[in-house]
């Protein structure tokens, strides 16, 4: 792992969003007035007197900050399961700066505005703490902002001048969250007015049997580790989540925008968001809420192999003080409520996290667990026969025909943005298909053969699981985890992206137009592609959700050169007119991919989408001469109704996190009568903080410049372990 980590600390990422730590935890009410709302110096025990017991409010500093964060920094192995934890929940995962001159004084000035840090966290541990938070905010027009585990490039999980809810000490649904569905008993059963049936009713009409309830504060690792045991319990193992590839990826953040799941089977059950049954949340308005879909339709004449959602409902809690949940008392809304809850559904489900409201419990669909193969390239093989394993691999995924592969045994392999690896579940053939593709190239000794090897003990000495029956299984051996944190799930470290960097979704349509569109994709991509798409995350979905129709679209999610390029390598002069329709100059078309996008990237251009938009900038002259960060990733359409959205359940913005939606709306725009549609013309996207603090473009170019080799090094980090 130590090369690994140091390759993560080599992107000298300065994306520092809303940080913070711990020496001294003070209680905020006692606490003297510390500079943000000094006025509610004598209110803050009105708000602690509503909390549970296990609930807690703290003052935090850049002081708790530096003390809990920086130390991890240093570490040979780091890891967020170490930043997750600390005591003032203000560290964050997407920050590894490595010791130099050049960022020593941008970390250790306090006063550095793009240190966006809140000076209140609350812990909550039960819905009547996240409501009481919420009730007050409302009594005295505070911001919130939200973290689960801070894994977040855009920079939502906390921000400055915001009350901090850290759902990390939230109530823990998934240990005994998996709730098996009794058709028997449900069939021809009307959804109950409480909505307590609603996610099994729907997982049935989607021909699954099981699901789990997750927590607000839950990350893949509690939840991996709660189906594994529940696996574990049973004469035969039967449940399978699909998930994200690191375990202090959160089911929250990672859902919400999306879910790429190219490790646990996302090209065979559908994104992140297709998992989605039931969500339970506090609105700002105060509301606990559940709702989920209540009436669907076959839609499988359409292609889909999931029901189209035709009707969603929710409820209201009537007694959100109440602590105890087994008290809790759900019943139609007041009559004054007046959110739709088919939009709300629309919108959190691919419109991002942190945004409509703190999310307390989601109810995840569970799938029939299939037989499980890895497949790992050797390192030692890479400077004779890589790019052969990177062309067997993508015309593997985007292309198996090429292959003599069929479609349905592609779909059983995907894999994250890392080159070495191959996930698959169900019928799949790779050594076969690997072999056939060597003999094509006139490569067909043994050694070149075994260079592609199945994770196994035989293969690869010092793996010891005899038989991983998941992904999460097999990154809980000690070969592939971090040795500091024994069973938990491997988090791939604290790897980041600079904050000026972003993945395009490649068009399927395009790479099929020709064979040598896989060549260019090779050629100019900084990274490893991230295969995650295809097949159910096209048709398992319930059309009703604010996913891309590019993200739907894609074969790949891969980054390319933007700025130090020839005109025929930079990306938006070449590549993006040929992927893309721009026919149309008042639609710009969705092309990143919301998970991994850097805090700090736009589109190109406004008046001009094949020319980047220049680095050496500041964020003023980004913001009012470039397309947006939230247009590059929804597009002109989706963004403007997914702003609608957002101007009617949370009118007042108290939730406005980092490029999060709405938060580029002009003030002009937020005391706007619902009714009206937002256009992104009007747009101002000013940021956090002052424009005149903020530092330029230039400030974070360098980041960039080092990206690719460092990408590089990080992503073939378990090949020096390979013998």
């Amino acid at each position: 792992m130590a090369s690994f980590a140091g390759a993560a600390r080599r992107l000298f990422l300065l994306t520092a969003l809303g940080f913070a730590s711990n020496p001294s935890l003070v209680n905020a009410a006692s606490a003297p007035p510390s500079g943000w709302r000094d006025d509610l110096h004598l209110h803050w025990t009105d708000l602690i007197s509503k909390l549970s017991p296990s609930a807690s409010l703290i003052d935090t500093s850049y002081e708790n900050y530096r003390d809990e964060c920086f130390p991890e920094f240093s570490e040979q192995s780091p890891s967020n399961h170490a930043l997750i934890d600390q005591p003032a929940g203000m560290a964050l995962s997407d920050f590894y700066p490595e010791p130099n001159p050049e960022l020593d004084g941008f970390l250790l000035d306090d006063t550095n505005p793009s240190l966006n840090l809140p000076s209140k966290v609350l812990f909550p541990s039960v819905a009547s703490d996240v409501v009481a938070a919420i009730q007050f905010a409302k009594e005295h027009s505070l911001e919130i902002s939200v973290k689960n585990s801070g894994h977040s490039y855009q920079g939502a999980a906390q921000k400055k001048n915001t009350l901090l809810l850290n759902m990390n000490r939230y109530t823990h649904y998934s240990p005994t969250g998996i709730t098996d569905c009794d058709a028997a008993a449900l069939l021809d059963t009307a959804v109950a007015k409480d909505l307590s049936d609603q996610p099994c009713l729907l997982s049935l009409a989607k021909n699954k049997s099981s699901m789990i309830r997750v927590g607000g504060g839950e990350n893949f690792d509690k939840v991996y580790r709660a189906v594994i045991a529940a696996n574990e319990a049973l004469e035969d193992y039967k449940y399978h989540l699909v998930g994200g590839a690191a375990g202090t990826v959160s089911p929250m953040g990672w859902t919400w925008q999306g879910g790429n799941a190219g490790t646990n089977g996302g090209r065979l059950y559908g994104m992140g968001v297709d998992q989605v049954l039931q969500v339970e949340m506090v609105l700002p308005n105060g509301s606990h809420v559940r709702f989920g879909p209540t009436e669907w339709e076959d839609a499988s004449g359409d292609g889909f192999t999931v029901p189209r959602t035709k009707v969603v409902s929710g409820v209201c809690r009537s007694n959100p003080d109440e602590q105890v949940e087994e008290k809790w008392i759900w019943e139609d809304c007041p009559e004054e409520f007046d959110i739709d809850f088919g939009d709300l559904w629309f919108a959190v489900r691919g419109g991002g996290g942190g945004t409509w409201g703190v999310v307390t419990s989601v109810s995840l669909q569970l799938h029939d667990i299939l037989p499980y193969n890895a497949y790992l390239f050797n390192f030692e093989c890479h400077s004779t026969i890589g790019p052969l394993f990177q062309e067997f691999k993508a015309k593997y995924i985007m292309a198996p025909s090429l292959l003599n592969v069929t479609k349905e045994t592609s779909l059983a392999c995907g894999s994250q943005d890392f080159l070495a690896f191959l996930f698959c579940y169900g019928e799949e053939d790779v050594i076969h298909s690997w072999t056939k593709f060597l003999e094509s190239n006139d490569s067909t000794g043994p050694a070149e053969v075994a260079c592609l090897r199945k994770i196994s003990p035989e293969n690869l000495p010092g793996y010891i699981v005899e038989s991983a029956k998941s992904y999460a299984e097999m990154v809980l051996d000690p070969f592939f985890s971090n040795p500091r944190f024994p069973g938990k799930i491997l988090d791939i470290a604290p790897l980041s992206l600079p904050p000026m960097f972003a993945r395009v979704l490649v068009p399927q349509s395009w790479l099929d137009e020709s064979e040598e569109n896989i060549n260019i994709i090779l050629k100019n991509a900084v990274s490893a592609p991230y295969y995650s798409f295809g097949g159910a995350t096209v048709t398992g979905h319930d059309q009703a959700n604010a996913v891309t129709q590019a993200h739907r679209d894609a074969a790949a999610m891969v980054s390319f050169f933007e700025w130090e390029a020839t005109d025929e390598e930079n990306f938006w002069g070449n590549l993006f007119p040929k992927m893309f329709d721009i026919s149309d100059k008042t639609k710009f078309p969705p092309v990143f991919g919301s998970n991994h996008a850097g805090r700090l990237h736009t589109g190109p251009l406004k008046e001009d989408w094949t020319k980047p938009c220049p680095r050496e900038w500041t964020f003023e002259e980004r913001s009012e001469k470039c397309i947006s960060f939230q247009e590059a990733i929804y597009g002109t359409e989706l963004l403007s109704r997914l702003e609608a959205i957002k101007k009617a359940v949370d009118p007042q913005f108290m939730f406005d996190c980092e490029n999060c939606i709405g938060n580029k709306l002009t003030k002009a725009s937020h005391s706007q009568s619902q009714d009206d549609e937002p256009s992104p013309e009007t747009e101002t996207a000013t940021l956090s903080g002052k424009p005149s603090d903020q530092p330029s473009g230039a400030s974070y170019a360098y980041a960039s410049s080092t990206f690719a080799a460092a990408i590089s090094a990080a992503a073939f980090y378990l090949f020096f372990r390979y013998p």
